[in-house]
């Protein structure tokens, strides 16, 4: 039988993750698909810890460790650095949600309006997980946080970090999912592929802060691909591509696996499903109009 995951492992035991984590499974995923010749930056977040104690770390690649709001930028001194030595090293920004939409947009836009060569993944586990479950600009609305609590939950709805990224007119800009192993990867070496800043997102799940049972991590994952919660897509240069069209669950079946939205009564639940299918549609709409090949 044919792999179509790359079989060699660059991250090794005794990382620090939680049960279930879905960003752990998300790096994992993402080194397959770049390979040994990879420098990564990644700022306080998640991974931060995950990685282990200096001098140690998990990764069998060169780690950069900087601050909240500095993946982009360090990488894109990273990227300069490589580029006067003639490696071809790939700079890999790998960020959390907190450090991407909120703490590291400017760094982030800066890279993305200068071209500077890097591929910066943001693991979007939506909200502030590493240090107590504050609520992100990328949680969802309804959301219980430690900061949105129940009965004052979030009220706004999530940023649309993906199409911000796409508004910078970079070549390729990405969603992905830690259930769906294979898009992702092919998303990644796709991006790889680009010169300038490339930026993916993928989903991935945290038991803790969405307080479900850590054994259905890439259930729940595929529920919010299939329900149209975190719809899977690409843009390459300007030209849209949904990669998984199936939208065959409710919002209702999504939330109802997770303690965090457990307080939202029917009235609420079925505003929100009107307000993703009504962004599923525009999605759609987007394909058709924008999704032509140029000849």
């Amino acid at each position: 039988m044919k792999l179509t995951i790359p079989g060699e492992e660059l991250m090794g035991h005794g990382n620090l993750s939680c049960q279930g984590c879905g960003g752990s499974l998300a790096m994992r995923y993402a080194l397959k698909a770049l390979g040994r010749d990879t420098i990564a930056v990644i700022p306080a977040c998640c991974w931060s810890i995950i990685d282990g104690p200096f001098p140690y770390s998990c990764l069998k690649i060169p780690v950069f460790h900087t601050a909240f709001e500095t993946a982009a930028s360090a990488a894109s001194g990273v990227s300069a650095a490589m580029k006067i030595k003639g490696k071809k090293t790939t700079v890999l920004a790998w960020a959390g949600d907190g450090g991407t939409f909120d703490i590291g947009i400017q760094a982030l836009s800066g890279a993305a309006e200068r071209g500077d060569n890097i591929i910066y993944i943001c693991y979007d586990n939506e909200a502030y997980m590493n240090t107590g479950i504050q609520r992100s600009s990328a949680t969802p609305y309804g959301a219980w946080t430690t900061t949105t609590p129940a009965k004052k939950f979030k009220s706004a709805p999530k940023k649309n970090m993906v199409e911000i990224m796409v508004a910078h007119k970079i070549p390729y800009t990405a969603t992905a999912c830690i259930a769906y192993p294979e898009d992702f990867i092919k998303k990644i070496k796709k991006a790889k592929g680009f010169q300038g800043t490339k930026y993916i997102q993928v989903l991935a799940p945290c038991p803790t802060g969405w307080r479900y049972d850590p054994a259905k991590t890439i259930e729940l994952s595929k529920m919010a691909v299939e329900s149209g919660i975190y719809p899977l897509y690409e843009v390459e240069n300007g030209i849209y591509k949904i990669s998984r069209k199936a939208k065959n669950k409710t919002v209702k079946e999504y939330i109802k696996m997770q303690g965090r939205f457990s307080h939202l009564t029917g009235e609420v639940i079925d505003e929100m499903q009107k307000n993703v299918d009504k962004e599923w549609e525009l999605l759609i709409r987007k394909e058709e109009f924008y999704g032509h090949t140029k000849e």
